[in-house]
């Protein structure tokens, strides 16, 4: 049984690479790819997959050192804060990029196989994986220029002196997708010369060249080695600008896909534990062509649901969200969506395409902006710019910093109650369930709208706030808890449940979420009215407030039911 399940695998895996390079090359590829399967001793699986997902599951995303004590490494401040407050109420971390780097905040990594010694070490993280399931960034579309590899290429070093992409100065980009307003070339001088190398993202994260065997080899080594050191969960970084052919739009290759499902089989066999998750910010369709046939991602980012929600709070009217969630066609099974409001990036504008009209967008980033947000852009093929995310924090991007406190949490509990009653499995970033600001000096600081949510908090005063019940801080995170706790008890969240979208009123976000045990009644009054409602024969038990609900329902201004019938 085992050989042959490992045969059908081997099979599969040949395919892979004879899509990716010539036959001949395939061949010696499958012989490495053997090689490495025994490398980290993961060993060969022949049971089924577990359950790698439940009502129980959540995600928390934060940086290593997202929380500060004076004198002690971030990532144990960072234990200390999650044991005390986060232990069966949260399931995974995932740590965003903990390793040495050179600009975009760990996103432009040095060397993938360290930690940065400012946060701490691998044990640390070891010790943060003994409560909670850990989940690691992969960046693989690019490294720093700082990186061995990259001196190894300056130098004409081999394998390195292959890893990267060279194009000629005058050559024809203009179909190649821009996620950025930047130069897509950058000029460099090495040992042969001078070289335009293909720069995505940054001059200083250079992009990696996947036509290489060699290469992809190193990262799928890298993969393995972070299993191998810990992580249940892999984030694949701006997966989909991976492979590059010059004449295309250079996102979503049929070559990108593949290297994801090489990836996805080679976890199959070795770890089936492990869910590897695909960050692609654009728009729906794309988004959800990495679940493949379900031999692709486990999870895919929900881009849509952060705008949309921001959309949803702003105008309180929830009609484009509900006809965006009833559209939302079937997966794959073994497969589910990571939901999300915030994250370390922006709020994404492209996913919202399609799904709200123009005038919309741009009603939304003008409250954004009001509300003393930015504006991050791409640049167009046409040599326009467009907008691409809104640099702000969730809690400013639905509040005016102006209101009042108890104003401000509820809008910011009443989005959480939208991201938490969705099938799939939630993710909160830290500044979000800790109800944080804008933090306009940190971007004055770095130049980087990027770094308005990715402020470092010192851990005294967030423990102080948090121990203070009128503040704001203790608001949202004593409110987003208690929704964790109730969601963690009903079969009815889980990723394998039913979800069906009602249409109630327009200011009340509705869905039912059911099982063979239970069923759910999730209902959100998204605006700042009292709303009445009338549902026939319905009769139930609010799980937030403990009162018995009739057919006749009065909503007060952001109040939210969970009614188990």
């Amino acid at each position: 049984m085992i050989y042959d399940k490992h045969n059908l695998y081997l099979d599969r895996v040949r395919n892979r690479f004879e899509k990716l390079y010539d036959k001949e090359v395939a061949e010696k590829c499958l012989r490495r790819f053997k090689m490495l399967v025994g490398r980290y001793e993961l060993g060969v699986y022949s049971h089924p997959n577990p359950e790698m997902w439940n009502e129980k599951t959540s995600y928390i995303i934060t940086y290593g050192d997202s929380i500060l004590e004076e004198n002690k490494r971030p990532l144990k401040t960072l234990k200390k804060f999650l044991d005390e407050y986060a232990i069966d109420k949260i399931s995974h971390v995932h740590i965003l990029p903990f390793f040495p780097y050179s600009s975009d905040d760990g996103f432009s990594v040095i060397h993938y196989r360290q930690i940065n010694p400012e946060l701490g070490s691998w044990s640390d993280i070891k010790d943060i994986g003994e409560q909670f399931s850990l989940m690691y960034d992969l960046v693989l579309n690019h490294v720093s220029r700082k990186s061995k590899w990259f001196t190894d290429f300056d130098e004409g070093i081999m394998p390195a002196k292959k890893f990267f992409i060279s194009v000629e100065k005058n050559a024809d980009l203009s179909t190649v997708t821009r996620p950025r307003n930047l130069p897509l070339l950058t000029k460099v001088t090495c040992k042969e010369g001078e070289k335009y190398l293909w720069t995505t993202f940054s001059e200083d994260q250079i992009d990696l060249n996947y036509s290489n065997p060699d290469l992809l080899f190193e990262m799928l080594d890298v993969l393995l080695y972070y299993i191998y050191m810990g992580a249940k969960s892999i984030r694949l970084d701006a997966i989909a600008y991976l492979w590059k052919k010059i004449g295309t739009s250079c996102v979503h290759l049929l070559e990108t896909h593949e290297v994801v499902k090489l990836m996805r089989d080679l976890l199959d066999l070795v770890a089936p534990d492990v869910t590897i998750i695909t960050e692609t910010n654009v728009p729906q369709k794309d988004n959800f062509s990495y679940f493949g046939e379900g031999d692709e991602a486990h999870m895919v980012y929900q881009f849509p649901l952060p705008p949309l929600t921001v959309h949803t709070l702003q105008c309180g009217d929830s009609k484009a969200l509900m006809k965006w969630a009833a559209s939302l066609e079937k997966i794959p099974p073994k497969t589910t969506f990571f939901n999300f409001l915030s994250s370390h990036d922006g709020i994404g504008v492209v996913p919202a395409t399609g799904l709200l009209s123009p005038e919309e967008i741009d009603k939304m980033i003008q409250t954004v902006i009001t509300h003393k947000g930015l504006i991050s852009y791409k640049a167009n093929s046409n040599g326009t710019n467009s907008p691409y995310e809104m640099n702000v924090n969730f809690l400013d991007a639905i509040s005016h910093p102006d209101e009042n406190i108890d104003l401000r949490a509820k809008k910011m509990l009443s989005a959480q109650f939208i991201l938490l009653s969705f099938i799939g499995v939630p993710a909160i970033y830290i500044h979000s369930l800790l109800g944080s600001v804008n933090d306009l000096e940190g971007v004055k600081k770095t130049g980087r709208n990027r770094s308005i949510n990715r402020e470092k908090l010192d851990y005294s005063k967030v423990v102080e706030a948090l121990n203070n019940p009128e503040s704001l801080r203790s608001k949202i995170f004593s409110g987003i808890i208690k929704l964790l706790e109730i969601r963690q008890q009903h079969k009815a969240f889980s990723t394998e449940s039913e979800q069906k979208i009602l249409n109630i009123h327009s200011a009340v976000f509705s869905l039912v979420r059911s099982c063979p045990e239970e069923e759910i009644t999730a209902l959100n009054n998204i605006s700042d009215k009292e709303v009445s409602i009338s549902i026939a024969d319905f009769k139930g038990t609010d799980l937030i407030s403990g009162q018995e609900i009739g057919h006749e329902i009065k909503l007060n201004p952001y109040q939210y039911m969970w009614i188990k019938k």
